[in-house]
């Protein structure tokens, strides 16, 4: 389960966090467009641990409505990914924007006993990487993933302002570390909005930044993935 590194780290993670479970979503927006994968039909370009067609299936079954994107997958974590640049460039338009999934979780196990893991949604930018990281990211905690919420649960976040050259409330940045409190952060030179801007992928993960996992047995689905552009009220 996750590493506690410093006091200091975890006090500075909830004190950033914690604000931004007040923050009001679709409510403060209207609809102008939509992106959606419902898997009725194919993965619509999202991969799921170990592989569509490996321990990542279409589930025909269950969904939100059936079918969906249904994992069973032992690793540090569960990442749901995207590259497609029909919908990376959807956050490239400068335009506000709401992004989220519906998620069931059947099973996370962590040495026999069920836990809870924190799923973010992380923005990737692969040009240019800092020197030691595999590509340049924001990222924003959507909610905890637990075994004791039955059925299928909504998680959404929404970005009102994606020409924001500091970090919006509750979002977090990955490419270079605090040296004193060990955070991720964005490196020299990167904001929020150039990171947007240069989107390569979308990703729905429980690894998040900064924090180290024990194996552990993930039995989840995933349905509806959405971007939406829209207009803040």
């Amino acid at each position: 389960m996750p590493s506690t590194m410093s006091t200091s780290r975890l006090l500075a993670t909830l004190a950033t966090l914690l604000p931004a479970l007040a923050l009001p979503l679709a409510s403060q927006a209207a609809d102008e467009g939509l992106r959606v994968a419902t898997f009725s039909k194919n993965s619509s370009g999202w991969t799921g641990p170990g592989g569509v067609g490996g321990a990542s299936f279409i589930n025909k079954k269950s969904g939100n409505e059936a079918p969906s994107l249904q994992t069973k997958f032992e690793d540090f974590g569960i990442t749901f990914s995207e590259q497609k640049a029909s919908w990376t460039g959807d956050l490239k338009t400068g335009k506000a924007f709401e992004i989220g999934l519906d998620v069931n979780v059947h099973d996370i196990v962590f040495f026999h006993d069920s836990v809870t893991r924190d799923l973010a949604v992380e923005i990737r930018d692969y040009d240019n990487p800092p020197e030691g990281y595999p590509y340049t990211s924001v990222w924003y905690i959507v909610g905890t993933l637990s075994p004791a919420n039955k059925g299928w649960q909504h998680y959404s976040v929404t970005v009102a302002d994606p020409a924001a050259t500091t970090l919006p409330q509750g979002w977090g940045g990955y490419g270079a570390e605090d040296p004193v409190t060990y955070e991720p952060k964005l490196p020299p030179g990167r904001t929020f909005a150039n990171v947007i801007a240069g989107a390569d992928e979308i990703v729905f993960t429980t690894l998040i930044p900064g924090w180290v996992y024990g194996f552990t047995y993930f039995n989840v689905g995933v349905d509806n993935l959405f971007i939406r552009q829209i207009t803040p009220q």
